[in-house]
């Protein structure tokens, strides 16, 4: 009697995880929809208190047995507790405010929050493909919506856009209307496409080959020159790192070559590929010329407000350079977050006035992305100093070396390194909550896969 009713009550514990993790997706992943949709900007907190709250219910209602899945949850979790002892030791040498550590914190450590909660869960198969079933349906959302937005939204309502909400690329997805959103919709919708392509095997053929067809030219409509880029160096890396005979690397590297060679003739040779041109001709890339003196002038400028010897060590506070909350998010919401204490730096303002100086025409949209002073890497390790730096990559090798057990994931998180030195994407949370979805899930679908064939 007591064994049927606990075989009765399990699932639908689970399942009441699986629901509050995808409400803590769906409130980053949809917030700038909503947003633009006509709800005040205080929409893009909500998910300051739902993650946690979220992760803390999760975390105390897991069952686990399993010791691996157990030790992995609290490397994460104190890995995670480091970077915040980290971050106030650099609030404090700095005098950053309370609110500064809270959100910046959050910002780069919801990810891992997440995907901390997601292992911890000893899964059903049912809950496990209710999981994936959603996942998939947001998905397919975001790339509706990019089609919908360039073939009926933007041509039918372009004068009203581009006065009233600014922005030359909006094609966005789920992230319309937001800066470098073109870029994060059309990433999601390739990784979309890689995981319903390999991991997908009850999906239909027909499905697994028009889905990657589909966000393919997505990129190309939405002009999303970024994530196609970052995609092909990252499987040019996994290939250098994963290989375990010369004749499988042979092949990769020739796959690679091939693959550069017939998108390096496209953009030669076909019009929708033209944007591409940036990225393969070397003039912009001579350390001389405005666009590196941009992409660098975070690095040459940080140092100069330096007031410490520990600085270099602990950088200049939380949320006090170019990261996201220094780089605008601060400033932006300054009148919401003044009562509570916010401290902001001169430092974003610093980088933004020499951005505008050296910009074509003084016009900072008239360059790309990744030639942006506003990036992860230089983010954290502005407002975070070398220490900062080296634990989150701590966190992200905890990621690699527990969770990764699969090219895909390992792919994955290549990605998001490769991206951090492009924009601020490692601070985009629609994005990096996604991206610790999709590892956490193909990690739990393939200790699913072990328990079946150890009959456990």
């Amino acid at each position: 009697m007591n064994a049927e009713i606990a075989r009765r009550t399990k699932p639908e514990g689970y399942i009441q995880n699986t629901s509050l993790i995808l409400i803590a997706l769906a409130s980053t992943f949809f917030s700038r929809l909503i947003e633009t949709a006509g709800l005040p900007g205080l929409i893009n907190f909500l998910h300051f208190a739902i993650v946690p709250v979220t992760v803390g219910i999760v975390l105390a209602s897991s069952r686990a047995k399993d010791r691996y899945q157990i030790a992995s949850t609290w490397a994460i979790l104190s890995g995670l507790l480091l970077f915040l002892g980290v971050m106030l030791i650099s609030a404090l040498l700095n005098k950053a405010g309370l609110i500064n550590v809270v959100l910046d914190f959050l910002l780069l450590g919801e990810p891992f929050l997440l995907l901390a909660a997601i292992i911890s869960i000893p899964f059903s198969p049912k809950s496990l493909a209710k999981l994936q079933t959603w996942i998939m349906r947001f998905c397919f959302i975001n790339l509706f919506l990019a089609y919908l937005q360039n073939y009926i939204i933007v041509p039918y309502f372009y004068n009203y856009l581009h006065t009233n909400l600014g922005g030359a690329d909006l094609v966005q997805g789920v992230f319309f209307i937001s800066g470098g959103g073109n870029s994060l919709s059309a990433g999601v919708s390739l990784i979309f496409s890689v995981y319903i392509f390999q991991k997908v095997n009850k999906a239909p053929f027909w499905l697994r080959i028009i889905v990657p067809l589909a966000s393919f030219w997505q990129v190309l409509m939405s002009d999303s020159k970024q994530p196609l880029v970052v995609f092909i160096i990252a499987w040019a890396i996994l290939s250098l790192v994963t290989f375990k005979n010369i004749r499988k690397l042979f092949l990769y590297v020739i796959s690679v070559v091939v693959v550069i060679a017939v998108l390096f003739w496209c953009i030669q040779n076909l019009e929708i590929f033209r944007a591409y041109k940036t990225y393969v001709d070397p003039y912009w890339y001579d350390p001389n010329e405005r666009t590196m003196q941009i992409k660098f002038a975070a690095l040459r400028i940080i140092p100069s407000y330096y007031h410490s010897p520990l600085n270099l060590w602990f950088g200049l506070g939380p949320g006090h350079t170019v990261g996201r909350l220094g780089g605008g998010m601060l400033s932006k919401y300054e009148d919401l977050l003044k009562p509570l204490g916010v401290t902001i730096s001169p430092v974003g303002q610093a980088v933004w006035d020499e951005f505008g100086s050296l910009a074509f025409g003084g016009q900072v949209g008239s360059i790309s992305t990744i030639f942006s002073p506003f990036w992860g890497w230089a983010g954290i390790w502005g407002d975070l100093g070398f220490v900062g730096l080296g634990t989150y990559l701590y966190l992200a090798s905890l990621v690699w070396s527990r969770l990764c057990k699969d090219s895909f994931s390992k792919f994955l998180l290549l990605n998001v390194l490769i991206v951090g030195f492009v924009f601020t994407q490692l601070e985009e949370p629609g994005y990096m909550l996604f991206i610790a979805m999709i590892v956490g899930l193909i990690w739990q679908e393939n200790r699913q896969e072990n328990l079946k064939m150890y009959g456990r």
